[in-house]
């Protein structure tokens, strides 16, 4: 069964704690220091986010597993994007949806990521750590993830990168199955929610560099 969301039209970087994300390629804000934009860039990278469209869309399968994907078109250059997806080392500085993200290893063109997440489910703090092998693929501009261990019996998926000629496409894949006991439902509600906000959090990074260079 494929369930079809409605588009996000607005995003409000400040309307979600920091901490209360599951794992999903990507980690969450950890209290470091940043020198960021001022106050009129910063309005104006707030205001550009706000008229992109992100696109949604989940499938549920059995066995309680979910497969996600989402889209964002960004008048951004597609190596600006995947520079910020591979600075794996301080991806928790700016996609809200992990407490850590480390880097543990590299062959290649492969590479060990370890991430945890930390999630509110009815008043308990549910933590969810993975450890993620990441196959990076430049010339596709795909950065393919699966889980080698952790918390979870699936999670795997892709970052892709494309560029038209006109626009950038940002796409992010996910399917996961929780183990035995976990909250599906719960999970699902809040991984529908979130996904949106770690392509805006990639988006503003970006936006936040280019500022930086000006």
């Amino acid at each position: 069964m494929l369930v079809r969301l409605a588009p996000l039209t607005l995003f409000q970087p400040n309307q979600e704690s920091s901490h209360d994300s599951l794992p999903v390629g990507a980690s969450g804000r950890s209290g470091l220091n940043r020198i960021g934009p001022d106050a009129e860039d910063q309005a104006n990278l707030t205001e550009a986010c706000s008229l992109d469209t992100i696109q949604q869309q989940m499938e549920r399968l059995e066995q309680g597993i979910r497969r996600l994907a989402v889209q964002l078109r960004l008048d951004l250059a597609p190596e600006l994007l995947w520079s910020v997806l591979t600075d794996y080392g301080n991806l928790n500085r700016y996609i809200p949806n992990l407490v850590s993200s480390r880097q543990i290893w590299r062959r290649d063109h492969r590479v060990g990521l370890e991430q945890v997440g930390s999630q509110q489910f009815c008043g308990l703090n549910f933590t969810a750590r993975v450890e993620l092998e990441i196959e990076e693929d430049p010339s596709r501009g795909e950065l393919r993830f699966k889980m080698i261990c952790g918390d979870f019996r699936r999670f795997e998926g892709c970052w892709r990168v494309k560029h038209d000629g006109r626009t950038t496409q940002l796409l992010y894949e996910l399917t996961v199955q929780g183990k035995p006991g976990m909250p599906i439902g719960l999970i699902e509600q809040r991984l529908q929610r979130d996904l949106g906000s770690n392509l805006r959090g990639v988006q503003q990074e970006a936006m936040r560099r280019t500022l930086a260079v000006k």
